[in-house]
């Protein structure tokens, strides 16, 4: 059974690790892919624009200009003539920026202006494409009253141009050609080109996102291991957030960090207050059983008392007796059990208070032989009577620290109890065992030893180990339970020991100035 158990354990353990490792592999992967899908489609939108749309921007700049220099020269023409000084640097930047071609002839055909020095052949070109003689494939692109713009294909020499050619304002004939790179191969290589970039950058996005999703992760697995544990009221790990730097995920640290503090206090004040709550039903329980046990002790030991008073006033009443002397006897033994009944309940009351803590305790010092002389003394003529010898071993007084009246209380009930105990030699004796800090006293009797299973139900109230015995000399079992209660409150120890002819009670009291 407990293999199963330990199986099952170790299943549930090795499934909430594999979910942890799940759960941050899960996030590191839907970063990576978010940033290379990110990274990818920004590549293939630069791969479908540059494939579909450069060639025609290219043409279109091209075009334009083509235009602007057309216009530029016309002006010219208009304002000063192309053979202003002024103008020749504006022509030749005119043709060198814009890699432009540009020949301008007059009607009669002379050479106006021409931006290249072989022009014979650009003016067997220019009539041509006038008198439409020339070879290739031809598209015209825009075309206006003044002048004509085209793509022209050069299949001799496969190439391609943009061509204007039209009039100016003053009537000359202007021919402006253009060279048009190999706009597709261009394509291909920037293709390329992207390709490279569009995998390197794949590769090390895929780099700095694992790189970053750890620095991430490892704080969000360690918060989420933190709130498993706070699950299972476990309080004692933390979260430490960086030093130099604070981000939100070390302020959800610290906040977490607050939370397991607030609770942590919660529940230690939740169950204090429970063990409180325990305590005080576990103590009204008690008090509940105590006075149950009270009310049945109280009744059972006032039944035989009242049983007998009631018995002889009747007697009294009916006149049972007539002489004197029986009447006497009747109303002492009336007076008798009325006696012992008081006696009893002001035994009762005193274990009452002390039970419950009422009673203060008042600690002098005082000569404890002088208080034991007094009680002896006081139960001399009782132990007289009975033949019953006391004897005392006392060097000198002896100063402890304790309640004066209580302890007078202590070594009467077991002096008193020796007296009524004592047989075979009827001897008392009565003397001291000093330690470090305490003395222990010890009242020893001769007579029966107690049963060894009796000895820890001696301190029960109303307990009697021989109950005809005790009845005999009125004893209320409760004498004991005095003992033990007042000992308890001086937090000293009492017990009882048999011996081959014997029972000796003793206590102890402190004898240091000590303060613990």
């Amino acid at each position: 059974m407990k293999t199963r158990k330990s199986k099952i354990l170790w299943n549930q353990s090795n499934n909430e690790n594999e979910t942890q490792s799940r759960r941050k592999e899960s996030l590191t992967q839907e970063l990576v892919f978010i940033i290379v899908g990110l990274v990818a489609g920004t590549v293939l939108l630069c791969w479908f624009l540059n494939t579909v749309l450069l060639e025609s921007y290219y043409v279109n700049h091209k075009q334009k200009t083509l235009l602007e220099g057309y216009e530029t020269i016309d002006a010219q023409c208009a304002s000063e003539g192309l053979d202003a000084s002024d103008f020749d640097v504006t022509f030749d930047n005119l043709c060198a920026n814009g890699n432009i071609t540009v020949m301008v002839i007059s009607a009669d055909r002379t050479i106006v202006r021409s931006s290249i020095n072989d022009s014979q052949q650009m003016l067997i070109e220019f009539m041509n494409i006038i008198f439409g003689k020339s070879v290739g494939e031809t598209r015209i692109l825009k075309e206006d009253s003044n002048y004509v713009i085209q793509k022209r294909t050069d299949e001799r020499l496969d190439a391609e141009y943009l061509v204007l050619y039209g009039t100016l304002s003053n009537g000359d004939l202007i021919l402006m050609k253009s060279a048009l790179e190999s706009i597709r191969e261009s394509v291909k290589i920037s293709n390329r080109f992207l390709a490279y970039v569009g995998i390197f950058a794949v590769i090390f996005s895929i780099i700095i996102i694992v790189l970053v999703s750890r620095r991430i992760t490892t704080p969000l697995v360690r918060l989420a291991d933190i709130s498993k544990r706070m699950t299972e009221l476990d309080f004692e790990v933390k979260y430490q957030p960086a030093k130099h730097r604070t981000n939100e995920i070390d302020v959800l640290g610290r906040d977490m960090n607050l939370m397991s503090e607030t609770l942590e206090k919660t529940i230690s004040e939740l169950k204090s207050a429970n063990n409180q709550l325990q305590s005080d039903i576990e103590k009204k329980n008690e008090i509940d059983e105590m006075r149950k046990e009270f009310l049945s002790n109280v009744s059972h030991e006032l039944k035989t008392p009242l049983a007998l008073i009631q018995g002889y006033a009747e007697g009294l009443k009916e006149c049972v007796h007539d002489d004197a002397e029986s009447r006497d006897f009747y109303c002492e033994v009336i007076m008798d059990e009325a006696d012992k009944m008081n006696q009893m309940v002001k035994k009762l009351l005193t274990l009452n208070q002390l039970e419950f803590g009422n009673e203060t305790v008042t600690m002098e010092h005082f000569d404890l032989t002088e208080l034991i002389t007094g009680v002896i003394n006081s139960q001399m003529l009782l132990a007289e009577q009975s033949g019953i010898r006391i004897d005392f071993e006392a060097d000198g007084p002896m100063l402890v620290w304790a309640d004066e009246f209580k302890v007078e209380e202590v070594v009467t009930n077991y002096l008193s109890n020796a007296i009524h105990y004592a047989s075979y030699e009827k001897r008392i004796l009565i003397r001291y065992i000093k330690k470090a800090d305490c003395v222990r006293v010890c009242v020893f009797n001769t007579g029966e030893p107690i049963p060894e299973s009796e000895l820890e139900n001696v301190w029960i109230k109303f307990y009697k180990v021989d109950k005809a015995r005790t009845r005999e000399y009125g004893g209320s079992g409760i004498g004991l339970s005095i003992v033990k209660a007042i000992m308890e409150s001086f937090h000293r120890e009492c017990g009882v020991e048999n011996h081959e002819d014997g029972v000796e009670f003793w206590f102890e009291l402190d004898t240091s100035s000590k303060v613990e």
